[in-house]
């Protein structure tokens, strides 16, 4: 590493206790190594894991903790061995900032499920033994390998959200070959995520019917994100008029729900994707082995997957629906977020509202 007198010169927004409360905080970022890059960040966008992580609910949060793992801003400056990165280039950096670079999954392009584990970009600990801060920051200094190009024709607040949420649904979606025109796909949950996976398959040529346990979504779903049927998950008369009708389904809710009504949805070899996490996963045997379904989990994406989901929304002009706020706003928006009053990712605006 080039030496450099560390000073706190990056001003972010943390949380000092379990509390969860933000407030301003300034710390030191890592000096720039041959193959990082420093980026001055101007968008994060808000998800629901920096609730669990601010307010410690997985015991395992370190504090003072900066959230933030959707990240959009301009490349300021890359060290000696960076090529595919030069100053004044839009990036993106996503939920991990580090791997082992040596593994199975690291050496295919899928670094999330590195074999020793990936480094969080927020509440992580790197290489050099410090506590990773994320994107409620004015800048951030990440290994070029973790950092992704993001067309000049895309807006960088719209760019944000898809480092999680749009890459969440993208992956598996792609896996399971769930691009195939005139296939049936059903959406479980219409948040951050859910909407991203109805753009998504509309862009693939699916046929997309969100189900929903409020009513209230249904002009939304159809009208705002162009799917094609709505479905009150509580109605059952609605749910078996869809027997065996669904090629893909993917599981974005959060919330504990049944799982056998759904399944009971798919038609023979039908692939059920679970990207939320509920409190357990339960279903019958026979809701599986009847039919030959599949029955699959996911996380984010790799860093190849995660470039060509990027590429995709800008060449079909995809946009994840977002609200732009102030940092200021950051702890109304997060109690915001856990009521899931939101439509459908907030967006900080750093660069003008981080002073």
């Amino acid at each position: 590493m080039d030496s450099q007198t560390k000073t706190e010169d990056c001003i972010g927004w943390a949380a000092a206790d379990p509390s969860g409360v933000l407030s301003p905080y300034k710390f030191s970022r890592r000096t720039l190594g041959s193959d990082d890059v420093s980026i001055k960040i101007t968008h994060c966008g808000v998800c629901y894991a920096d609730v669990i992580w601010s307010r410690n609910k997985h015991g395992d949060s370190m504090y003072p903790l900066v959230p933030g793992h959707e990240i959009a801003g301009i490349v300021k400056e890359v060290g000696s061995n960076v090529h595919r990165f030069k100053v004044g280039d839009p990036v993106g950096v996503g939920t991990y900032v580090n791997s082992c670079r040596n593994c199975e999954c690291c050496n295919v392009g899928v670094e999330v499920h590195c074999a020793k584990g990936t480094v969080l970009t927020f509440n992580g600990i790197d290489e050099d033994g410090m506590v990773t801060k994320g994107g409620y920051s004015s800048y951030i200094v990440v290994h070029e390998r973790y950092c992704f190009k993001i067309p000049s024709n895309y807006p960088l607040a719209s760019a944000a959200p898809l480092l999680c949420a749009g890459v969440t649904v993208y992956t598996p979606m792609v896996r399971h070959n769930m691009n195939q025109p005139g296939k049936s796909l059903g959406v479980i949950g219409l948040g951050g995520l859910g909407h991203m996976a109805v753009k998504f398959g509309k862009a693939f040529g699916l046929c997309v019917t969100v189900f929903s346990t409020s009513i209230s979504k249904k002009e939304e779903a159809l009208n705002l994100l162009g799917a094609d049927k709505f479905v009150v998950s509580s109605d059952q008369e609605q749910m078996k008029g869809l027997s065996k009708s669904l090629d893909f389904i993917i599981d974005t809710a959060s919330g504990d729900h049944p799982f056998d009504p759904y399944m009971s949805l798919l038609k023979t070899a039908g692939v059920y994707v679970l990207v939320g996490f509920p409190g357990e996963v339960k279903f019958s045997p026979a809701s599986l082995n009847l039919g030959m379904k599949t029955f699959s989990g996911s996380l984010t994406g790799g860093t190849k997957v995660t470039q060509e989901m990027i590429d995709f929304c800008a060449a079909h002009k995809i946009y994840p629906h977002i609200e732009v706020i102030p940092i200021q706003y950051v702890n109304e928006a997060l109690e915001r977020l856990t009521k899931r009053d939101v439509k459908y990712r907030f967006v900080i605006d750093i660069e003008n509202t981080l002073k």
